[in-house]
Parts: C-alpha cells; sequence; structure tokens
C-alpha cells in the first residue's frame, strides 16, 4: 500500500511529551498516530470518549464523589490508623453482620 504523509500542527509543549511518553511506549510519535488512525477507521468512532469539564463533573457519579470525600477525610487525619489485625476484625465483624 503506498505511503502518504500528513502534517498536524500542535503546540511545541504537547509535541515534546507526546514524543517523549512514545519513546517510553517503545514507538515513535508516528507509530502512534498511525495506531490511533487505525483505530478510528476500525471502530468508526473516536476510540475514546470526548466531554468538556463541565460534562464530566455533572455526570460524575455518587460513588466517584463519595470515594473523594472519603479520601480528602482521610488526608486530613479523620480516620483513626488501624492495624493490619483491626482492619481484619473489622472486615469479620461486617461479614457477620450480612
Amino acid at each position: 500500500m503506498a505511503q502518504v504523509s500528513m502534517t498536524v500542527r500542535m503546540d511545541s509543549n504537547l509535541k515534546s511529551s507526546f514524543d517523549s511518553l512514545c519513546s517510553q511506549f517503545g514507538m515513535s510519535a508516528n507509530t502512534a498516530m498511525n495506531i490511533f488512525a487505525k483505530a478510528v477507521v476500525q471502530r468508526g468512532k473516536i476510540p475514546f470518549e470526548i466531554k468538556g469539564d463541565i460534562a464530566a463533573k455533572a455526570e460524575e457519579n455518587e460513588g466517584i464523589k463519595a470515594f473523594r470525600t472519603i479520601r480528602a477525610m482521610a488526608e486530613a487525619g479523620a480516620f483513626p490508623q488501624l492495624s493490619q489485625d483491626e482492619i481484619n476484625e473489622e472486615i469479620r465483624a461486617a461479614r457477620k453482620e450480612r
């Protein structure tokens, strides 16, 4: 199959970061762009969801909200430090309640 050239314009910092990551993945930016193009053609769509910050925040589910709240509480020291034995006992007690 004949090869063609394509030019893509992007911010120089983005290009540098993209090249660096691609290198870590063991591929060139050109290979990564080819993988992306093939995925778009095979699936007939962009192979990931695209949405803005507003939509993402509006659709954030309750589980994620609860997780973030609990994580913030833990980071603030709201929970006591438990040993492994204490954690296991908590789990056993919760299982007995079921």
